[in-house]
């Protein structure tokens, strides 16, 4: 598991292990007692295809940087307490977690957009490179049309 140490209010992490959910979103909680709300959002490996596993890999010299940049992008642009961004990498099977991302802020209309700006950078526009292994094999994963016209609702 890599872990960044800062002296900023975000928590960002590559785990190449499973993660713990509850714990996580319980420490961060108690990191800011003054927010007025937290909002987080958990991200699975589906179960409803005939996927097998997930693989997701990266360029770790470009993803904790950019995952860093992104936090900041959002405590600024949301106004927010802190951001927490863990992601995955490895293989993983239906129904496991892939990423969580979660944002403290004053008001939670903040909390919501951080989380969803979060996701929407993370899904299109990441350092991580996704393929599937279903019954015929691997097969590399692009973003959706839809995910590209998350992403540019941003801009």
């Amino acid at each position: 598991m890599a872990r960044l140490a800062l002296s900023s209010p975000h928590d960002i992490r590559l785990l190449d292990r499973g993660l713990s959910v509850g714990e996580a979103l319980a420490a961060f909680n108690a990191l800011y007692p003054d927010a007025g709300g937290t909002a987080s959002f958990l991200g699975k490996v589906r179960t409803d295809s005939d996927v097998k596993a997930l693989e997701l890999s990266h360029y770790e010299p470009l993803t904790l940087p950019g995952m860093e940049e992104l936090a900041r992008t959002a405590l600024q642009r949301f106004d927010l307490a802190g951001v927490l961004a863990w992601h995955r990498v490895g293989v993983m099977t239906p129904g496991q977690p892939i990423v969580l991302v979660a944002a403290a802020a004053s008001h939670r209309r903040a909390a919501f957009d951080a989380v969803d700006f979060l996701m929407d950078h993370l899904k299109s526009a990441s350092w991580f490179w996704k393929r599937e292994r279903r019954g015929d094999g691997w097969h590399w994963i692009e973003p959706r049309e839809q995910d590209h016209s998350d992403l540019d609702r941003w801009k």
